[in-house]
């Protein structure tokens, strides 16, 4: 099974996927006459209230909720994995993922409010499963959207990122795994156990602090490095489009270079950190309070600038610089483990780093919960909620303690199988989603 999964990951998200989703990255952005355009203002709406009192939690609560979910180990490890398979060109098409997909990212979180319904005790609830039932009129393919979402939660939501957790106690501070997945897992229980308002709160306060906190540290890295940021500038430049060989000092020994290999990588490592299709931040879109769709869904699409374009740009300027700088810094370490040489060279810097991807899991395992449980009330009703949430907290205990090779090809089969239904509908209703005015 493994071994198939792993076969078929390969074909997915090799060519098949990042050619479908940077497509309809392209499309939207054209189609919206190049939303990405009005970024300053989504940002400034994302801290002004809206005086509308439909939805449950502020429009600024969602944007955290969404970046809960999507800022994780994914914009560490995952831009890691990136430069040392595709090269430092992989660095641009990730980037570039990112500017072309918050395009995407409105597009579905239009649909995402335009489509909610106020359940029974006055609560909002939404996202693509809601469009494509009440926009398309296919309940099936929305039963289907809930529960690839609700596997996916258990998966890259959950148990990956218990498992970053425990990894990196252990290796830090020798914690034993049980103790920390039991206190983990108690932790975020005590969060999801109070729905989206309590969700909202804690985002709120986590996210923008581990966001400061990560972004001050590389800043600094590139401020020690800053006699080789123009350099590392245009070997990206010239890595993402020219196949020409790259210093040895640069490629670290890992596998770069060449236009195909760069862009493979550097757009399917950018669409898994981002989401941007995978259809997850219409969901907490749907609880924001706000006056029309496109309104939130530029507050929104905010989300997906600041994970890629800023976070994983970043980052992979600081792996870049450090490996100009410090020739062969990247020797003993693994393809995930490139961040982790480059914040070597300050003090504490491993420690920084390890807070850093604790408070990022932290965060998608709480974000991710709220997406899981959507699903379950759409497919069951309020009435599967307590349950879904007492799986969720065990598996996190599960997670922490537990290999998860099988585990990651099967999120990332069910997160392409995610992708597909949604697509379809942002496709569908392409004309019922208008641009920001």
């Amino acid at each position: 099974m493994l071994s198939s999964l792993s076969s078929l990951n390969k074909f997915l998200w090799g060519i098949p996927m990042p050619i479908l989703l940077f497509g309809v990255h392209i499309y939207f952005t054209v189609h919206l006459k190049g939303i990405q355009r009005h970024i300053g203002k989504a940002i400034h709406l994302s801290v002004k209230q809206d005086d509308c009192s439909e939805g449950d939690i502020s429009a600024f609560a969602a944007l955290t909720a969404t970046l809960a979910a999507t800022i994780g180990t994914g914009n560490i490890v995952g831009v890691s994995t990136a430069v040392a398979l595709g090269g430092p060109g992989a660095i641009f098409w990730c980037w570039l993922t990112g500017l072309f997909g918050m395009a995407t990212s409105y597009a579905e979180c239009f649909l995402g409010v335009q489509f909610r319904r106020k359940t029974e005790d006055k609560t909002f609830i939404g996202g693509p499963m809601y469009a494509i039932e009440y926009g398309m009129n296919k309940r099936w393919l929305a039963i289907l959207f809930s529960l690839f979402t609700l596997i996916a939660s258990y998966g890259v939501g959950c148990s990956t990122q218990a498992r970053a957790i425990t990894e990196t106690f252990q290796t830090l501070w020798g914690f034993p795994e049980f103790i920390v997945g039991v206190v983990v897992a108690i932790i975020v229980g005590l969060v999801i156990v109070g729905g989206i308002k309590s969700i909202g709160k804690i985002c709120m306060r986590l996210v923008p602090t581990m966001g400061f906190f990560y972004l001050f540290a590389c800043i600094i890295i590139l401020i020690i490095n800053r006699g080789y940021i123009m350099q590392a500038f245009y070997i990206i430049l010239k890595s993402a489009f020219l196949p020409s060989k790259l210093p040895a000092a640069v490629t670290g020994g890992f596998i770069g270079g060449g236009l195909k290999i760069a862009a493979r990588y550097g757009i399917a490592r950018g669409l898994f950190t981002n989401e941007a299709g995978l259809g997850s931040a219409a969901i907490a879109a749907a609880g924001a309070k706000t006056s029309n769709p496109a309104r939130q869904a530029l507050i929104s699409m905010s989300a997906t600038f600041w994970d890629t374009v800023i976070m994983c740009a970043i980052t992979g300027m600081v792996i870049v610089t450090n490996l100009l700088r410090y020739p062969g810094s990247a020797e003993g370490y693994s393809f995930a483990e490139l961040t982790t040489a480059a914040f070597e060279p300050i003090p504490f810097g491993r420690i920084i780093l390890g807070i850093s991807l604790i408070a990022f899991a932290i965060a998608t395992l709480i974000g991710w919960s709220y997406f899981g449980e959507k699903a379950v009330e759409y497919l069951f009703g309020k009435s599967g909620i307590n349950t879904y949430r007492i799986c969720y907290i065990i598996m996190i205990y599960v997670g922490s303690v537990m290999s998860l090779r099988l585990v990651w090809e099967l999120t990332d089969f069910v997160n392409a199988l995610m992708a597909i239904p949604n697509l379809i509908c942002l496709l569908y209703l392409r004309h019922r989603i208008t641009p920001y005015k």
